[in-house]
């Protein structure tokens, strides 16, 4: 029989941090550097840390670390722990300052380009005091982050989940796939545009998750347009520019562009055929309120949607 391990007399923070930065690199070496700290401290660190938990945290192999069964419960612990301890500090920040505190925000990478700088400059202008910590990527990975605390909220599209998660979904805008084209194009004076004509045109697409990709790829077989050949860029800023100084055409969710489509350069061409909308929006949690901090995002948001729609900008 184990005997009483007192966790909550012999488990100090320096400790639930080390096995939180151990699990997301899945390497001692790279944990250490991350910590800044050697390997043979973290090594000591680790040893003492399973010694009083009775049990294995990780498992050793060539490669790394792998987490146990115990280390998993653990990990999750620790990260609740630690989450609680930030916003400790944030509700502190709120004593002194009512616009203080800071927002832990998570964006899909299409909301992290499109939407995100302009309500963020809005939120800066309103609230200067209000700090950002921002965590991009997929929702597979952020969503766990989400449960844990680390995150107060998840801004993007809005995928349906494959088994229910507990997970409110506010919808707010689409994300649909649009033709986008420089202002002035030809093609905005066809009186219809068809596929043929956009055949007419380079293309130069973003290279954009898989899923993206995928109902991306999908809409330009409907069309005919060339998805092999076209030129492809992971740069935002290269297909603004050729976009602007040349008669290319891009094929993307029309979020990417919000803000060339807002100041009028870019336009969005009438699409030959129907497009899903592909809601976006708000993954909030269940079990806990908006901090303030958080609730002046969301207002933030809301407005610069509602700015763009009177702009006739439909998001």
């Amino acid at each position: 029989m184990n005997q009483r391990r007192f966790l909550d007399q012999r488990l100090r923070l320096n400790l639930l941090r080390a096995v939180d930065v151990i699990e997301q690199q899945g390497s001692l070496l790279k944990a250490a550097t991350a910590l800044g700290i050697s390997q043979p401290a973290l090594t000591r660190n680790l040893q003492e840390l399973e010694d009083i938990l009775q049990a294995r945290v990780f498992d050793r192999h060539p490669r790394g670390v792998r987490v146990t069964e115990a280390g998993m419960v653990l990990v999750g612990a620790a990260r609740r722990v630690l989450a609680e301890l930030r916003r400790l500090d944030e509700a502190l920040d709120r004593i002194d300052s009512a616009d203080a505190g800071t927002v832990a925000l998570g964006a899909l990478p299409v909301t992290a380009s499109g939407v995100l700088p302009g309500v963020l400059t809005k939120l800066k202008v309103r609230f200067p005091n209000i700090r950002i910590r921002l965590q991009q990527g997929r929702t597979e990975d952020l969503l766990p982050l989400l449960t844990s605390g680390d995150l107060d909220l998840v801004v993007g599209r809005l995928y349906e989940p494959v088994v229910p998660d507990g997970f409110r979904r506010e919808p707010l805008w689409s994300e649909p796939i649009s033709i986008i084209a420089r202002a002035g194009h030809p093609i905005l004076d066809v009186p219809e545009v068809t596929a043929e004509a956009l055949r007419e045109y380079e293309l130069v697409l973003p290279t954009v998750s898989q899923r993206v990709g995928q109902e991306l790829d999908h809409l330009l077989s409907l069309l005919g347009l060339p998805s092999a050949s076209s030129l492809r860029s992971s740069s935002y800023g290269f297909i603004r520019e050729m976009l602007h100084a040349t008669d290319s055409i891009s094929v993307m969710p029309r979020l990417m562009m919000v803000g060339d489509l807002l100041r009028g350069t870019l336009r969005v061409v009438p699409l030959p055929l129907y497009a899903p909308r592909r809601p976006a929006g708000l993954i909030l949690p269940s079990d806990r309120a908006l901090t303030p901090a958080s609730q002046s995002f969301v207002d933030c948001l809301h407005d610069y949607i509602a700015e763009a729609a009177s702009l006739g900008i439909k998001l």
